[in-house]
């Protein structure tokens, strides 16, 4: 729902600020008020193009920003954090920036945006899939873009028919039919170059294999090399290490030991004496480990040149391996993991093929038999759904015009099933059935809209529409009926109207008022009021009787606004 308009510097708009509300919003206005420009700033958030000549005069930029409640489109919300949009406080705000010399710019909460990126949020064309249901649609001098799309016209008619949870259901197993297709697809490409890449394969696995790597073994082998390397220099440290501390007559063992004894024979003075001294016997027992490691450690000092080629030869080739799968052992073994798991699939493709084909076949027979049953019930709700729209547009004075709705059957599946629809009309019985699309007009597109959205009723998500031209060649009870159907599409949702009808203008929950005022300067700019109670009776008394406004106008007005309150 839109909640607020702001348009600033837009053609002959200084600043206006509407803000608008759920149900009916009625705006009205004499002939060049701006209400037509109102609608070119509602068009510009819904992702029209921007022309730099639509800035105001002496203005370096248009801005025109308007903020849409999300709370009941968990769709839209849904869809803006997929974009990487925040709308956690339920809120989208717009803006665009015209720029009469620059590029202008798009912001969805404050990020920059594509009018791409817009359009696909704001006034989706409605997907193949029906999962993108538009925020705003607008009907009248403006393209309508849903209700002349085909897939639209579908929307409609499988919300009717009661097919929609049918479709969606068919659409999920058209899509595992496109994965299916696709997997077959690769398995055959790989087919062709199949034996040269097994070869391949096989020549990377096996150069691997041979090397029997282990996780770390890099550092391994880099450490016993540096040791066989150096061997010569640890050996003599660990000989002199031991000299020093246990075989030399003045190791540092002979001394700790003659400390230790001579405190042992001056006990008896001061038995204190050998307490204070036991770290020395513990230090005498490390010493003595250490010199045993020691010994040990030069045993295992291996100095054959043989072991240290074969080393260096190992770690070559590791090296090797290294620039071809990885900078570790542990990279190169989850390398082999993959080449593995290729050439398993690679020797397995046939089974694979055979298999997808098989299912492929089946998951077809089953699509093929839902197709033909959404088409059959399509088909039967097509004839309905025509005829109560034609009578919805008795109702509304639409002589002689007739709807139709046309279900053909395509060659090929698509994701919503084999049925292709599309509105049509004809002027009457004699004349020929032509799309929708080619021939209605804005006020005509705004009646049929309002008529299908009688018999259709409201769809899974709640939406703003905005009707233009609704009451072009309408009067008296028909436009009272106008503004009725009108009420009752925007119960629970919203709908904004532009009109001239007093009868229409009556049934608003909210009326703006759009009027033209000169400058200081002389410049004519628009403006816009919400109008209170009295006010109200006022314009629909205008309305009714032009500008010289009389006791019977306001009068009728007042009798207006109370019958339709009663409605």
């Amino acid at each position: 729902m839109l909640l607020e308009l702001k348009v600033s510097n837009f053609a002959i708009i200084d600043n206006v600020h509407m803000q608008f509300r759920q149900g009916l919003n009625i705006l009205s206005g004499e002939t060049g008020a701006g209400k037509s420009i109102l609608l070119k700033s509602l068009g510009l958030l819904m992702g029209e193009k921007a022309m730099a000549d639509s800035v105001r005069t002496g203005s370096e930029q248009a801005v025109i920003e308007g903020c849409f409640d999300l709370s009941d489109r968990p769709d839209i919300r849904e869809h803006l954090n997929e974009m990487g949009i925040d709308s956690h406080d339920d809120h989208m705000v717009v803006r665009r920036i015209v720029s009469a010399g620059k590029q202008s710019r798009i912001y969805i909460n404050g990020s920059l945006s594509t009018l791409t990126g817009l359009r696909d949020v704001v006034a989706p064309l409605v997907e193949v899939t029906g999962t993108a249901v538009p925020l705003i649609e607008m009907t009248g001098q403006h393209e309508n873009r849903n209700l002349l799309s085909r897939a639209y016209h579908l929307d409609l008619l499988d919300q009717y028919a009661g097919t929609w949870k049918s479709r969606v259901a068919f659409t999920q197993d058209f899509q595992k039919r496109q994965d299916l297709i696709a997997e077959i697809e690769e398995i055959r490409s790989e087919s062709r170059t199949r034996a040269q890449r097994l070869d391949f394969l096989i020549y990377q696995r096996d150069e691997i294999k041979a090397l029997d790597l282990k996780p770390g073994e890099e550092e391994d082998i880099e450490n016993e090399t540096r040791r066989l390397k150096f061997s010569a220099k640890l050996n003599g440290f660990a000989e002199q290490a031991e000299n020093i501390l246990y075989n030399d007559d003045d190791s540092v063992m002979s001394r700790l030991s003659y400390v230790l004894q001579r405190a042992n024979e001056l006990k008896q003075m001061d038995p204190e004496l050998t307490t204070r001294l036991e770290p020395l016997s513990q230090a005498r027992t490390l010493i003595n480990e250490v010199s045993y490691d020691l010994r040990d450690y030069v045993k295992g000092l291996d100095s054959d040149p043989s072991r240290q080629d074969e080393l260096e030869a190992r770690l070559s080739s590791l090296r090797q391996l290294q620039k071809k799968y990885g900078a570790t052992a542990t990279e190169i073994l989850g390398a082999l993991s993959a080449i593995e798991n290729e050439i398993n699939q690679l020797e397995n493709s046939d089974e694979r093929l055979a298999s997808a084909e098989k299912e492929l076949a089946k998951l077809e027979k089953v699509l093929l038999e839902k197709a033909a049953d959404l088409h059959g019930r399509r088909v039967s709700a097509a004839k309905l759904l025509a005829d109560g729209v034609n009578d919805e547009l008795k109702d509304l004075n639409m002589k002689g015009l007739i709807f139709q709705v046309q279900v053909s059957e395509a060659d090929e599946l698509s994701s919503t099933g084999r049925s292709v629809v599309e509105f049509m009309t004809q002027s009457g019985k004699s004349d020929v059935p032509r799309p929708l699309a080619k021939v209605a007009s804005g006020g005509e597109m705004s009646r049929i809209l309002l008529s299908i959205k009688q018999v259709v009723g409201k769809g899974q998500f709640p939406r703003t529409y905005l009707f233009d031209e609704v009451d072009t060649g309408v009067s008296g009870p028909t436009a009272e009926k106008v503004g009725r159907k009108l009420k009752r599409i925007a119960q629970g949702q919203q709908v904004i109207c532009i009109t001239h009808l007093p009868q229409v203008a009556s049934f608003g929950d909210v009326h703006f008022s759009i009027s033209k005022a000169a400058t200081k300067k002389g410049a004519l700019q628009s403006e816009v009021h919400e109008l209170k109670a009295a006010d109200r009776v006022q314009e629909i008394a205008r309305l009714i009787s032009g500008e010289k406004i009389t006791k019977t106008s306001l009068a009728h007005a007042e009798q207006l606004l109370a019958d339709s309150a009663n409605a």
